[in-house]
């Protein structure tokens, strides 16, 4: 009987505690629904009507040139949690995901784009509460403009100046990636009245890059974005300035030998430092892609955001900041231990569709209790098909990282370790005042 009833006990505070627990993490939930966010990461699609071409520079590479591939389960077009953000944004009116009611759904959202036309996008952010969205593009465009819409732009077309044959044979989708490349730095060297690369590496640094950067500076960029892992190792170091002059000589005049990849490698992470320096120098955050990526041949390994510990640790690159973007998913913990660096940042962007609420909160939580002033809300919404285009991967971003949050900080608040105002206090840093503040936005 004695130990039938401390075991009851022990159970009847148990499940009073899960109870304080669930109504801290609905009040926390509450408060951090009334934050007007700032959405540090999103490929935004600029809208489009009628005959017009579909807008193409909300990113580099194109994801429909490539091989087709199995989705994450939240990311399929079956997921039932597509017909609420249906329901949010477009009054869906059915229980199912039928072929008939998903071709009237996509009609109806052509009818209130060409309705709201170039409000749409900003109409978008009002229903989901977000004050300002970073838009990872080529060009920004008509409907996507400041303060609602903040441009990053891609520089890593300037790390691949030379031939790229041997690259694009490692794979289908390398092919593609440097073509897109190759396409984005003719671009640039149009839009800087350069028909052909400089002679010098020198030349090139001061006649292209730094050029490029500072004209996306004054014409609105808040700050620059590297893809480079879909490219190449995120093993980047400091420049070796000699070999690289010699190495850029060597190729570019004729451009008919190409550098193995050894020497490329010295070549690019000249050019690298250089970005990253002059960025530094004009107040722009260097975003880089430090997750797990789309595609079937993403090399893991390239990713993994320990091997820029030597740019990070670099002295030269101090003034520089530097935005981890997707959490280094699957690499968390690496990541957490970088942020202790005074110059690096993290969003949890991508995450906000790959994992569970749950499974966020996991990861949240160990940050929180570390760097809470260096974590930011990022969406990484973008278009995937008719029916799922960057709206509802915005609204998915959104739910599971206000359900995140007050998981974690809920839990926080249940052992003792922050106060529930402490816990509001945090959740507006992560959602909000972080990013206003790294991006010096009013």
């Amino acid at each position: 009987m004695e130990r039938r009833a401390v075991t009851s006990v022990f159970f009847s505070i148990l499940l009073c505690g899960c109870g304080r627990h669930q109504g801290e993490s609905k009040a926390l939930l509450d408060e951090i629904s009334k934050i007007r966010i700032i959405d540090n990461h999103a490929h935004v699609v600029r809208p489009t009507v009628g005959d017009e071409q579909p807008d193409k520079d909300f990113d580099v590479f194109q994801v429909d040139e490539m091989e087709p591939g199995p989705l994450p389960v939240r990311l399929r077009p079956e997921n039932p949690e597509y017909m609420e953000a249906w329901r949010f944004f477009y009054h869906y009116g059915h229980d199912d995901m039928s072929e008939q009611h998903v071709k009237e759904l996509v009609e109806h959202k052509k009818q209130v784009i060409a309705e709201k036309g170039d409000a749409y996008p900003a109409w978008v952010l009002d229903q989901l509460g977000i004050d300002i969205m970073l838009a990872n593009r080529v060009t920004m465009g008509r409907g996507l403009t400041a303060p609602r819409f903040r441009w990053v732009p891609f520089v890593d077309a300037l790390l691949f100046p030379l031939r790229n044959e041997n690259l694009k044979s490692g794979d289908p989708d390398h092919r593609i990636f440097y073509q897109s490349e190759e396409r984005v730095l003719q671009r640039y060297l149009g839009m800087l009245n350069e028909g052909r690369l400089p002679p010098t590496l020198a030349q090139y640094l001061d006649i292209v890059v730094k050029p490029l950067l500072r004209r996306q500076r004054a014409e609105g960029a808040v700050a620059v974005k590297f893809e480079a892992a879909y490219l190449r190792a995120l093993n980047f170091a400091p420049g070796d300035e000699r070999s690289a002059t010699q190495i850029y000589a060597n190729y570019a005049k004729t451009l008919t030998g190409e550098p193995s990849a050894a020497e490329y490698k010295i070549l690019q992470d000249q050019i690298f430092e250089t970005i990253a320096i002059q960025a530094g120098e004009l107040g722009l955050p260097v975003h880089i892609h430090s997750s797990g990526g789309f595609g079937n041949y993403f090399r893991l390994g390239r990713v993994d955001p320990s091997q820029l510990d030597a740019m990070l640790s670099s002295p030269a690159l101090r003034k520089t900041t530097f935005v981890l973007l997707h959490g280094g998913w699957p690499y968390t913990k690496e990541i957490g231990f970088l942020l202790g660096k005074p110059n690096v940042y993290v969003d949890f962007s991508a995450m906000t569709f790959l994992l569970s609420p749950h499974e966020l909160a996991s990861v949240l939580r160990s940050w929180l209790e570390y760097m809470p002033e260096k974590v930011l809300f990022g969406s990484d919404a973008g278009p995937l098909m008719p029916q799922i285009n960057w709206e509802e991967g915005a609204w998915m971003a959104v739910d599971t990282a206000r359900q995140a949050l007050a998981l974690a900080l809920s839990a926080m608040v249940a052992d003792g370790e922050i106060t529930h105002s402490h816990a509001i206090e945090i959740a507006r840093l992560v959602m909000r005042e972080n990013a206003r503040q790294l991006y010096k936005l009013p």
